[in-house]
């Protein structure tokens, strides 16, 4: 009965059971499974209207009167889309809007999707495609990494890079970078 029990319990189950535990652990790590479980809200309000304080001179010259506020435009959208859902169930609508400043950011408005590990939202310029066809797609041609997903739900804004000519994209792609799959996705109709 001793040797079978040595046997059993030898070097050999001591090395198996240490690679499974690291396997396990590793496995974990990479999948992230609880965040699943895990919603992240994030609700921002679009960036303000830039306003230059009272009796402060534009870089037009004039002065400002008494609480009002400058003439540079407000927000304006210039695109927008509905995203449909691609490996996960995902929703909402995304704009792309240049503020009074001059700059853009990409905003995501009533985001419902789920959570995962390594989510970015990417600037591409990879049509929308239903069902899996539409998976992979987004990373295959040009695309900006706008910054990683700042919560699976709510409204968020992501700046665009100055640099980037809005003109070679035409979707936007809540895209999981660890295992290169789009989440959803939302094709950008100029307004």
């Amino acid at each position: 009965m001793g040797r079978v029990h040595r046997k059993l319990f030898g070097p050999w189950a001591i090395g198996v059971l240490v690679l499974t535990v690291a396997v396990g652990g590793f496995g974990l790590y990479w999948f992230q499974p609880w965040k699943l479980w895990q919603d992240r809200t994030v609700e921002e309000a679009l960036p303000a209207v830039a306003q230059t304080p009272a009796g402060v001179t534009s870089s037009t010259g004039a002065s400002s009167p008494e609480g009002a506020a400058s003439s540079a435009p407000g927000p304006k959208t210039l695109a927008g889309g509905e995203l449909i859902s691609h490996e996960h169930a995902t929703s909402g609508t995304v704009k792309l809007v240049r503020l009074a400043d001059g700059s853009h950011v990409v905003r995501l408005e009533k985001l419902e999707t789920s959570n995962g590990p390594d989510l970015r939202v990417l600037l591409t310029d990879a049509p929308v495609k239903e069902g899996t066809a539409g998976w992979r797609v987004f990373d295959d041609g040009a695309h900006v990494s706008l910054g990683k997903l700042k919560g699976n739900k709510g409204s968020q804004n992501y700046v665009v890079p100055q640099d980037v000519d809005l003109s070679r994209y035409s979707s936007v792609s809540i895209w999981c970078d660890r295992f290169d799959v789009s989440f959803g996705a939302a094709e950008l109709a100029r307004v």
